[in-house]
């Protein structure tokens, strides 16, 4: 495992993060800890989790993990934003309900502070000063470490930064956006963005939600009981599986299948491999719901992919944009321009 620093910020963390979204659900506080233990294990040291996630459990099943440790050896993430109570104010990034879900999630997580306080998404009823007002006081306090955001448009993220830099607020230090094979659109505004400013990326569904390890295929009518699209299938949620099940979607399978027989690696060690060798990517976050899903997912580290194989898989992901993305061929003459006035200087 090797560490990366967090934005712009002196604070390390591990290369990958262990997501607990699972954890007191599909994955049960006993086996929970045996996968948080293995990944310490392996040298990691970054955790993430959320205010709903699981209705608290997963804060509160880390936290008790942590209680049992040195707290301070370890980097964990909790976000606020969505519906955490039965209150009209129980919701968004209004002050009041940011200092109630920070002082909740802190009594889960058995801490007195939180390293990094992630806002889950935007919320448009909310005047984004009183937000980050809100955060910098908690920064303020000693009560969280940094602040980042969660599932943000490159311009908003923008946004806030101005308003942050303009009142002289605390800034975002991270972006967590979905990024994997199969959702690439992320590289058309945020991780340019992110790069530009410094700003660490924590990917969220590196494996998308499955699909590109392989275990699910084209000819399957539903996606099978027992894996995170089957049980969401079955509850009702069936927009997730009919969301992916398109030519797109096994066109990238398949060239991932292809590379990673190629490689002797699985299909998610090879999709995760990729995504950790993309520029701008900081710590990719595993959402394991077992130990054998851990243990494939860490095979992913010491090893890379070569440029051919990237070469492959990029062209088999490669999506089709339009205005003004596709004027890449202009900006690369362009590009070509200035560094000959800079070999010219």
């Amino acid at each position: 495992m090797e560490y990366r620093k967090l934005g712009n910020t002196g604070t390390l963390i591990s290369e990958l993060c262990l997501g607990t979204m699972t954890f007191g659900g599909q994955t049960s506080e006993s086996d929970a800890r045996k996968i948080m233990d293995r990944f310490v294990e392996e040298g990691g040291m970054f955790f993430d989790t959320a205010n709903v996630y699981t209705g608290g459990k997963s804060e509160e099943i880390l936290g008790n993990w942590l209680h049992d440790h040195d707290r301070d050896d370890f980097v964990v993430a909790t976000k606020v934003r969505f519906q955490s109570g039965n209150s009209k104010n129980s919701v968004g990034l209004g002050r009041k309900h940011i200092l109630k879900s920070v002082e909740e999630s802190m009594r889960r997580l058995r801490t007195d502070y939180i390293d990094l306080l992630q806002i889950h998404a935007w919320d448009p009823l909310t005047p984004l000063e009183e937000t980050l007002e809100a955060l910098n006081a908690l920064v303020e306090k000693g009560l969280v470490r940094y602040i980042g955001a969660s599932n943000l448009r490159a311009w908003q993220f923008e946004k806030a930064l101005g308003v942050s830099k303009d009142r002289g607020l605390e800034s975002f230090v991270s972006i967590q956006p979905q990024y994997n094979l199969l959702s690439r659109s992320t590289e058309n505004e945020i991780i340019p963005m992110a790069i530009h400013e410094n700003i660490a990326v924590l990917p969220w569904s590196p494996l998308k939600s499955g699909v590109l390890s392989g275990k699910y295929s084209k000819d399957m009518k539903a996606p099978p009981e027992g894996t995170r699209l089957g049980d969401s299938y079955k509850s009702g949620a069936r927009f997730s599986w009919e969301m992916n099940n398109n030519d797109y979607t096994w066109k990238v399978v398949n060239e991932l299948t292809k590379v990673a027989r190629k490689v002797g690696k699985t299909n998610s060690q090879v999709a995760l491999n990729w995504l950790l060798s993309r520029k701008g990517v900081t710590s990719p976050i595993l959402g394991v719901r077992t130990m054998e899903q851990l243990m494939d997912n860490l095979g992913c580290l010491g090893w890379k992919l070569s440029g051919e194989d990237m070469k492959e898989l990029n062209e088999a992901s490669r999506l089709y944009v339009t205005y003004p993305y596709d004027l890449w061929s202009e900006n690369q003459q362009r590009r070509q321009r200035l560094e000959d006035l800079d070999e010219m200087d």
